[in-house]
């Protein structure tokens, strides 16, 4: 039997020292791309949004991601809810800009309407002119195709195959890190919106869990020496922490406190800073080579942050994300030379979370790619 040449796996380890990472072809490849969004992407629980964007009934997001337009909708029992962003009638995309939509999403192709709730309530002229009920037709049957959803404190997480654990079995492995922090008392100070970056969607996961690269990326925004890290690998759970020994959590100029940086498979990113700021992380996967991200400062002890505090966390926090995205974007234009084919190398102690991150990307797509030649063989 010929191996398939499109294949793509981590190169076995020379020895405990000699690790490689995920080859160039699982950041580029189309082909790969779509086989990550049907498993990485659609089997666990996919992080894609935040409650608080969401004011009034009636309010609702498209998003694009795992190449699925999906909509989440504020309905009328202020729930969000989730479903495929397509009409029942001609597949169109229903809605393509946040807003309020009021009691009814319509249509705008033929004007078939749906409730919050996602029924279809209005089919007009379908059967003939005036006839907008014909015999045999079930409206029940034809409604919005819902998605499961599932709302941990201000984070909305969906399972597109429907096949995920319970939400807190499935990030058991996350909650448990967060057990000495009352995470009900976290308060939205403000958003910083990166717009599309020109990197796969695993180049910024894996540079958030990896405290190799602080000392020389951050240099001047962060004082966070490399020896006093340490990485953190727990099932899906991985990422790294620092123990700051002098704190100085009023610099204006760079993050110099006790933080974990946290990161729940695939794609939830979740940052605790002491003594009191939280930071969580949306990555949108939209393409192999571009990823739209936001990143959200909360406080977690319930207080407010003054304006003056704030704009010092922002102005750190957008020069510490600009410094990572150049890395990012250099990182995917590496991965178009030959030289990258076999994926580069990791280090054995600071990027043990980014082995197990890709171990979990590559588990997930060989998985599929064996359910579907058992399937050809039945």
């Amino acid at each position: 039997m010929s191996k398939n040449k499109n294949s793509v796996k981590i190169k076995k380890p020379k020895n405990i020292n000699t690790i490689y990472g995920l080859p160039a072809k699982s950041y580029t490849d189309q082909e790969f791309w779509e086989k990550e969004c049907n498993t990485v992407l659609s089997d666990g629980w996919l992080f894609v949004g935040f409650v608080h964007e969401f004011k009034k009934t009636g309010d609702v997001i498209p998003i694009f991601i795992a190449g699925k337009p999906i909509l989440l909708i504020k309905n009328n029992n202020n729930k969000i809810t989730a479903f495929h962003n397509v009409c029942s009638h001609r597949c169109l995309k229903l809605v393509d800009e946040k807003k309020n939509v009021g009691k009814v999403i319509r249509c705008p192709y033929h004007s078939w309407s749906y409730d919050l709730e996602g029924n279809l309530k209005a089919a007009p002229h379908i059967g003939g002119s005036n006839k907008h009920k014909p015999k045999g037709f079930n409206f029940l049957d034809h409604g919005l195709k819902g998605i499961n959803i599932h709302i941990w404190h201000d984070w909305i997480f969906i399972n597109l195959n429907g096949k995920a654990k319970k939400f807190e079995h499935y990030a058991k492995p996350l909650i448990k890190k967060f057990k000495d922090i009352d995470l009900k008392k976290i308060k939205y100070v403000a958003t910083l919106d990166f717009g599309k970056i020109n990197t796969n969607w695993k180049f910024l996961i894996e540079n958030f869990i990896e405290p190799y690269h602080v000392q020389f990326v951050h240099k001047t925004t962060t004082n966070q020496p490399l020896k006093d890290h340490y990485t953190i690998v727990d099932g899906i759970c991985y990422g790294s922490g620092v123990d700051v020994k002098q704190e100085d959590n009023k610099n204006s100029s760079s993050l110099s406190v006790t933080s974990r940086y946290l990161s729940l498979f695939p794609n939830f990113i979740i940052g605790n800073y002491f003594p009191n700021q939280v930071g969580v992380y949306l990555n949108v996967p939209i393409s192999p080579g571009e990823t739209i991200q936001k990143r959200i400062i909360y406080t977690s002890d319930g207080k407010d942050m003054s304006k003056e505090e704030s704009d010092i966390v922002k102005k750190i926090w957008w020069s510490v994300h600009k410094e990572d995205h150049e890395m990012c974007e250099r990182l995917q234009e590496g991965r178009l030379s030959p030289a990258s084919n076999q994926g580069g190398l990791l280090s054995p102690y600071w990027e043990k979370g980014v082995q197990k991150f890709q171990k979990l990307i590559m588990q997930a797509t060989m998985n599929s790619s064996k359910t579907m030649k058992r399937k050809k063989n039945v």
